[in-house]
């Protein structure tokens, strides 16, 4: 059962100490000459968790409403908070740790300082089964923005096999490899994480949708990888060759995927464009 008492108390002094932990360069921000505060300010921090800076104010002085799971997840994710720390914040606002969906969508903090110097870089953190979770400006412009999906669109295996428009900016010689890949990473995952699990119905729903996986489900291929090298066909600017290096996390639940190309080329130089531009001036898949 849920708890219901939240700890107002308690959870303003484990904000304001995080916050106060919190240095400008942790986050990505620039200190400047100027900076009196310790830490970050209460409307960095909001801004990092998608709220306003009166709600986290009242929230560190104590005053403030039950923050909700969702809320309190994305308190978690802007004070980068370690596994440890956000189920203490969780119990602080009066629920039981979270969720397993919660807890995946949870990104680890070091990726979170990674991607936080990357924000000129195309870069996505991902979850296991290929949610993406979080993307720089770069990668939004580059890959169209994919973190709003809900359901089991939020897989990109799954969106794969049943919306045509998600293989819009790969190069279509590229999309049997990526056909292949996708179901081997699904069977590795059903295969590990057992028949209950949210890989296995994610397979038993593309064996009743997709004639492509399921023809490709009956090959039992394992261990396949992507390419370093992808080709990504922009509705803009047109074909765009890159690298793409993947750092996981240490439990390997998440990826910090980074996308750069060789200097000097045509798709260095689009890549530049794109980040100049924005994600704002194109229309996104």
């Amino acid at each position: 059962m849920e708890q219901q008492t939240v700890d107002r108390a308690s959870l303003g002094a484990f904000l304001r100490a995080r916050r106060e932990a919190l240095q400008p360069e942790d986050v990505g921000l620039r200190r400047g000459t100027r900076r009196r505060a310790r830490g970050l300010r209460r409307e960095e921090v909001a801004e990092l968790c998608d709220m306003s800076a009166d709600y986290f104010a009242r929230l560190e002085r104590g005053t403030g409403p039950q923050p909700s799971q969702q809320m309190a997840a994305a308190i978690a994710r802007g004070l980068r908070l370690t596994p440890d720390e956000r189920d203490h914040l969780f119990l602080l606002c009066g629920h039981r740790t979270p969720h397993r969906h919660l807890r995946a969508e949870h990104v680890n903090p070091g990726l979170m300082r990674i991607l936080d110097r990357l924000q000129d870089t195309p870069a996505q953190v991902m979850g296991s089964l290929g949610e993406t979770l979080l993307q720089t400006p770069p990668a939004v412009a580059l890959l169209g923005e994919q973190t709003h999906y809900t359901g089991d669109d939020r897989y990109a295996s799954y969106r794969w096999f049943t919306d045509p428009s998600s293989r819009e900016r790969y190069l279509p010689a590229d999309n049997d490899l990526n056909s292949r890949v996708y179901v081997g990473v699904l069977r590795v995952a059903a295969t590990r994480e057992g028949p209950n699990s949210h890989a296995a119905r994610l397979v038993a729903s593309l064996l009743r949708q997709s004639v492509e996986f399921a023809a490709l489900w009956d090959r039992q291929e394992v261990g396949l990888r992507w390419n370093t090298a992808k080709r990504f066909v922009h509705p803009q600017v047109g074909r765009i060759d890159v690298f793409c290096q993947n750092l996981q996390d240490p439990d390997e639940s998440q990826s910090l995927l980074v996308f750069t190309a060789t200097a000097g080329t045509e798709s260095h130089d689009k890549l530049a464009l794109l980040n100049v531009l924005g994600s704002d001036s194109f229309p996104v898949s």
